[in-house]
């Protein structure tokens, strides 16, 4: 397995931060399981944002995409260093993808190689598998991707949060193969509180976003792009299914080369102006 361990150890596009945030991130801790708890004192999620008080126009924060952006907006709130807690109100609100993509740019500049992933967590609702993220660290003792959920630490939504089971998580391109194999019902696959966001679309999606996550690009849980939305009109046919195909072979051969090969395909390359 020809893991890019350099490459996952330095910034993305959209996990750079920039030079005068630097500062601000001098005291991280060396250890990645509380490099990843930093994240809960940064993020807060619309729905404990309401709950808090905090003004309906911040929920537009959810939709910033470059770490940079986001600490620029934690900086406006509080200036401190970013391992000093904030109150929820000073925190940023965001999703499950703030809190797995800004863990994975505070591992990257510890040097820890680190990428955030998009699939399904099998934990919040009996029998479902809900949209989610996570950020995986390497292990190098054990030489291994080690599966951890920043949002859930601490907590007891899930035994050990802080290095996943096998199956407690599946990334968009397992739950494909998955679904491919006859092994799932796609209709279990989907997005909590949203009616018709399930089924075998939202799969699709997940498997294409995860594809350009593990090509450092950490796009939004709601981006779309190529034909992702002619998938979730249940548009597309047997020739994108089998694109869909090579895709999770892709993200499972965890090869460079071969990430990089198909992320270049038609339809899968994130375009220029949704990173810019």
């Amino acid at each position: 397995m020809a893991v890019d361990l350099r490459s996952y150890s330095e910034p993305g596009p959209l996990t750079s931060f920039e030079p005068e945030q630097l500062r601000l991130a001098d005291d991280l801790p060396g250890d990645a399981v509380r490099i990843c708890t930093m994240a809960q004192g940064l993020v807060i999620q619309p729905d404990e944002a309401a709950a808090q008080g905090l003004p309906e126009r911040r929920r537009t924060e959810r939709a910033i995409r470059p770490v940079h952006h986001l600490i620029t907006a934690l900086s406006a709130l509080d200036p401190a260093p970013l391992h000093h807690p904030r109150a929820p109100e000073h925190r940023v609100v965001g999703t499950c993808r703030h809190f797995a993509t800004l863990s994975t740019a505070l591992l990257r500049l510890r040097g820890i190689p680190a990428r955030a992933r998009c699939g399904f967590a099998t934990y919040f609702i009996s029998a479902r598998s809900v949209d989610h993220w996570i950020t995986e660290y390497w292990l190098p003792q054990d030489r291994r991707w080690v599966r951890i959920d920043s949002e859930m630490l601490g907590q007891d939504i899930v035994d050990q949060p802080e290095d996943l089971a096998p199956g407690q998580f599946l990334t968009g391109g397992e739950a494909w193969a998955l679904h491919r194999s006859g092994s799932i019902d796609p209709d279990t696959f989907g997005v909590a509180d949203v009616d018709h966001a399930w089924g075998v679309g939202e799969i699709r999606g997940n498997a294409i976003r995860d594809l350009a996550s593990l090509s450092k690009l950490e796009m939004l849980p709601w981006d779309e792009w190529g034909r992702m939305e002619a998938s979730y009109k249940g548009l597309t046919g047997p020739e994108y299914d089998t694109l869909l195909d090579r895709v999770a072979e892709a993200c499972a051969s965890d090869d460079p080369a071969t990430i990089s090969r198909v992320y270049r395909s038609e339809d899968l390359a994130v375009p220029h102006e949704m990173i810019a």
